[in-house]
């Protein structure tokens, strides 16, 4: 199987692995959008919470130029590095909704390169906490 034929069935069984987990609040059902001709990945919220009209794109993948783009990413985890321990290379995964589009493989070497400046254990992270919290 060649590259990009790979990479689109695990974006497939990511996307359905991912429907198949309901928020634990609402009357929410994920739904998988799969366009598989044309190279694009989405998972859909559509349903009701509170007498609320729930619906909204939770996921937005596209495979273009070699290359699996996350165009937008709203799960609370990330799918970068589920489709990476799904056995998508780094180097082939483009962060699209950050600017300058870095593949994840540049991102994490930056976030290495200023732990390392700043000498800061793994463990802790480089969000700034506000005075007095």
């Amino acid at each position: 199987m060649d590259t990009i034929a790979t990479y689109r069935e695990i974006l497939k069984q990511a996307l359905l692995d991912y429907a198949q987990l309901r928020p634990s609040h609402g009357d929410i059902r994920p739904e998988a959008v799969i366009d598989e001709a044309r190279g694009r990945y989405a998972l859909m919220h559509t349903g009701w919470d509170q007498g609320h009209r729930v619906r909204g794109n939770i996921l937005y993948v596209t495979l273009r130029d070699q290359k699996v783009h996350i165009e937008y990413d709203g799960m609370g985890y990330g799918i970068s590095e589920d489709l990476v321990a799904r056995g998508i290379p780094e180097d082939d995964i483009v962060l699209a909704y950050m600017p300058e589009a870095p593949t994840l493989a540049d991102y994490e070497r930056e976030e290495a390169q200023l732990r390392k400046r700043s000498r800061l254990p793994k463990s802790i992270t480089t969000t700034a906490v506000p005075q007095g919290a």
